[in-house]
Order: structure tokens, then sequence, then C-alpha cells
């Protein structure tokens, strides 16, 4: 008896379910299916809409009823009881527009409308419909959006919605992705002929799509005949090989953007060290300060991130740049010919400028905001994604070394610096007034440090003691590249930079840092003047 009692309530659902789905055939049967708390007629409504709705309804319908903007009339005393309304504020909102007839609706109350549930399974099935809808879309990243979102989709009515996009497609790259979806279900389709699967994953392996390694390993993991599975492994023979390639230049470019970060806290510092001979311990606080200041000309202008972000760099030159020469003219100048007294003298001046931070903008770090054409990635390739903010510090690194390198080479200070670099009495004998170039140096120095400060604050967090985690790595370049010499800090800071992300994946980034200090240890024993020695008698002295 309970199983008849049982069988009979599963019959009955089920003629209750296809009653529903039948009833759905109109916009008022649409509207009181989307009321209800039935989700497989709603399932339906949506089947209904798309089948026979213009697209622009139905994409504007779903696309409000994603978005969870779609509400229906709840009071039963207005004469839109029930209808569908598109509510862009939420429930909050003064002002509607009813769906069907687009049309503004006030809204007297909150309790005047209510929300259209959805679930996650009723979601999946609206992006699935929209996205079918955006097949035939006529903008082409529309219509690449669409067919990536239906990758991997096995429903015979999104499939054959793609073959007949495929047919009429007029753009290679929308067409080439067509072709992939396509094959990823052939590939797993053990319906269809042999033949049929092992083109279509041979297909596959030419791909570099990240739905090829899904796909490619559920065939190796299904239990397959041998030609299948030979064929799979190949494909992703292939696709590895393709990996491996593109991620080490994924490395490369991290590294050149490490090195880049690694240029530019050390040119600065590669100015005033091999000009002056002063171990400036202050350098890291300068490039703090550069930092600050982008923090506070975005408190300045609020609304226009991206022009406070180009207005820094000049302003963090000109801060830094007064900074180290109050500071070159207040201390240092009575400390030259004794480096170990200037290593504590910065020290010390470094431990103020961190404390001067703390009492003026609290010890928290500060975040400074991305302008958004700097935020996302570069999609090279389904492989290959390069991220615009470092991308962007590569080049700023480059135009800042090029920028430094005209004023050395070109300008009266220029000739000067080097004259002094190379021999401080010669040129104090032919009339350099060497007391001028050295402040105009370390003033120079300080500001490229800020400059540095800026690009820096785009990758981390702006702190007191952010200047303490570059002066080290700053003195490595230095060091490694040779005291003074521009070329020479460049290369060291990329190689350097390279070299720490080809270790990190297998080493750690501590470790990998510690290797790359024994490194330079062991180079330094080789070569103690660096990869480009200064020259001059002052340098053989």
């Amino acid at each position: 008896m309970k199983r008849i009692v049982t069988l009979f309530i599963a019959m009955l659902s089920v003629s209750m379910a296809q009653w529903a789905v039948a009833s759905v055939n109109d916009a008022a049967s649409f509207d009181a299916a989307l009321m209800g708390k039935n989700k497989t007629v709603k399932m339906a409504a949506i089947e209904w809409l798309v089948s026979s709705q213009p697209t622009e309804v139905s994409e504007r319908i779903l696309t409000a009823w994603l978005d969870g903007a779609l509400y229906y009339v709840r009071a039963r005393n207005s004469d839109h009881y029930g209808a569908l309304v598109w509510l862009q504020g939420g429930k909050s909102a003064t002002q509607g527009e009813l769906m069907w007839q687009q049309t503004p609706l006030n809204i007297s109350s909150s309790k005047m409308v209510k929300k259209v549930s959805v679930n996650n399974r009723l979601r999946r099935a609206i992006r699935q419909q929209l996205a079918v809808l955006n097949l035939t879309h006529s903008e082409i990243a529309t219509r690449l959006t669409a067919v990536n979102d239906l990758l991997g989709n096995d429903k015979p009515a999104v499939l054959a919605s793609l073959s007949a996009q495929y047919q009429q497609e007029t753009n290679e790259e929308v067409k080439a992705l067509i072709a992939l979806a396509l094959n990823v279900e052939r590939a797993l389709n053990r319906d269809i002929s042999a033949a049929t699967r092992l083109n279509a994953i041979d297909a596959l392996g030419e791909q570099k799509h990240t739905v090829v390694l899904k796909t490619l390993n559920q065939i190796l993991a299904q239990e397959e005949t041998t030609a299948i599975t030979k064929a799979a492994e190949q494909a992703l023979g292939h696709y590895q090989q393709s990996q491996r390639f593109y991620s080490g230049i994924e490395t490369a470019f991290f590294g050149l953007s490490l090195g880049s970060v690694l240029v530019l806290a050390g040119i600065g510092l590669a100015i005033t060290f091999g000009v002056m001979g002063v171990i400036n311990m202050a350098h890291g606080e300068l490039i703090m300060i550069g930092a600050y200041t982008t923090y506070v000309l975005q408190l300045l202008l609020p609304n226009h991130i991206g022009l406070a972000l180009i207005l820094a760099i000049p302003a963090a030159f000109l801060v830094s740049c007064a900074v180290g020469v109050l500071i070159e003219r207040s201390v240092i100048k009575h400390l030259y010919g004794r480096p170990l007294e200037t290593l504590l003298a910065t020290f010390g001046i470094s431990l103020i400028l961190q404390q001067a931070v703390r009492s003026i903008f609290s010890p928290l770090n500060r975040s400074v905001s991305t302008p958004d054409w700097m935020a996302g990635a570069w999609d090279l390739h389904p492989m290959l994604s390069l991220t615009y903010n470092r991308l962007y510090i590569i080049v700023f690194c480059a135009l800042v070394f090029a920028a430094l390198l005209l004023v050395l080479k070109k300008t009266s200070l220029g000739l000067q610096v080097r004259a002094v670099s190379q021999n401080r009495a010669m040129a104090r004998a032919m009339g350099v007034r060497s007391e001028r170039v050295d402040a105009m140096t370390f003033g120079l120095g300080a500001g490229v440090a800020g400059v540095a400060g800026v690009a820096l604050s785009q990758l981390t967090n702006v702190g007191p003691n952010m200047g303490q985690a570059y002066i080290i790595d700053s003195f490595m370049v230095v060091v490694f590249g040779g005291v003074g010499n521009l070329w020479g800090t460049l290369v060291a800071g990329l190689s350097l930079g390279i070299f720490n992300k080809v270790l990190e994946p297998w080493a750690g980034a501590v470790l990998a840092k510690i290797l790359v200090l024994v490194f330079i240890i062991l180079f330094i024993q080789k070569r103690p003047r660096g990869l480009f020695p200064q020259r001059g008698r002052a340098a053989e002295s």
C-alpha cells in the first residue's frame, strides 16, 4: 500500500510539472511562473522566453533577473499586480520600469514589489541562455565572451546554436573558438565514430586554451581504447610543451618587472655612492618619501587618481631631491672621506625620517590607488597574461634610465659629475666646484629614489618601513653592477631580478634571495669592482 501511494505521488508530481511547463505560453503565464517558487516552472519559463520572444526582450529580462534587479508587483490593489518590474536601485527605488511595456512605474512603498527569486541552477541556465543569445551579437568581443562561456557545454541545443553560428561567422578568431568548443564535445562524445574523436583530439593538441587540459585529462581518466588514449597523451604532450614555453616567458616578464624595481631603487644610490663615496643608509627612506608624496597627491585629487599619479612623478622628485640636498648640506658634507661615519650618520637619519613619517601619517600602512589604465592584464595568449602595472613599471624604468643618462651625458652638470667621480682633485684643479657638484649629485640621486617610490607605491603598501625592504637590494645591485656605472646598475638589476624569479618556483622566495646573495658574494671575490668597474685614477687608487 505504501509503495502504491509513493508511486501515485511521483506520477502526480510529474504530471503537475508537465502541466506547469506547458502552461508557460504567454507573457502573463511567464510573469506568474516567476512569481512562484517552483524552480522547474521557472526553467520552463526561461526556455519559453528565449524561444518565443525577440532577442532584445529576452536579453533585457534575463540580464535584469541575473543582476538581481527583476521584481514583480505584489500589491493586489495595484493595476499592475503580478507585472514584472525592473528596479535598478532595489526596493528603495521610487520608480521602476515595466519589463514588457517598457514604461515607467511609480513605486509608492517597498512593500509594493518583491524580488524574483533565483538560485545557482537558475543562474547557470540564465548565463547559458544569455551566451546563446550573444552568439549573434554585432560586437566581436561580445561574441567571443559568449563562446568562452559555452566552452565545455554538451547540451544539444547549445551545440546546435554553436554549429549554426560557425557556418555564418565572419570573424576568424570567433570561428576558431567555436571550432574549439565543438571539438571539445566531439573529443568527449563516445557515441560518435573513433575517427571523428581522433580528429577532434588532434585538433585540441594544437590549441592553447585551458579547457584543452581539462578535456584531455578527462579523456585519460576514462576507460578508453588504446588509439584514443595514445592520441590524448600525444595532444597533452604538445599542450604541456607550449605551457612550459609560455610559463618561461611569464617568468622572464616577472623577472624584468622585479629587475626594473631593483634598478629604480638602486640607480640613485649608484650616483651618490659612485661620485661621493657615501654609504647612504637613508636611501630607502628617500624612496619612502616619494611613495608618501604619491599618497598625499591622491588625497588632494581623489577624483583624478590617474592625474595624481602622473603629477606625483615630478613632485616626488622635487620633494626627495630637497630632502637629499638638506641631508648633504647639514650632515654629509662634514663627513667626506670617512665612509664608516657617513654610514652611522645616514642610519640615524633614516630612523629620524621613519619616526617623522609615523608622527605625521601614523604607523599604519597606506594604500595608494591604481588608475583604471594600470589595472587588469594584457591577454596576449590563453597561456600568457601580462599585468599592466608591472608592464608600465618596466617602461617607466626604461624612461627614467634614459632621462638620467641624458642628464649625465648631455648637460654641464653631468660633465662635472663624471669629472668629480673619475678624479676629484683634478676636477677641482680645473675649476669645478666639487662641493656644489656633491650637493647637486646627492639631490639628483635622492630625487631618483623618490621617483622609484612612485613606482613602488603601485606594487606594495606605503608604510614607514617600506624603504628598509629595498636598501639591501639597492646596495647589492650597485656593488654587483659596478660602483657609479649606470649601465652596470641596469644590467645588474635586471639580471638579479630574472635570476631571483627563476629560482623562486623550486627554492622559494626566501631561499632564492639567500642564493642570490651568496652568488654576489662569490662574484665579488673574483671581480671586486663589479661587472662594469669605474674608470679613472680615483677608481684605481
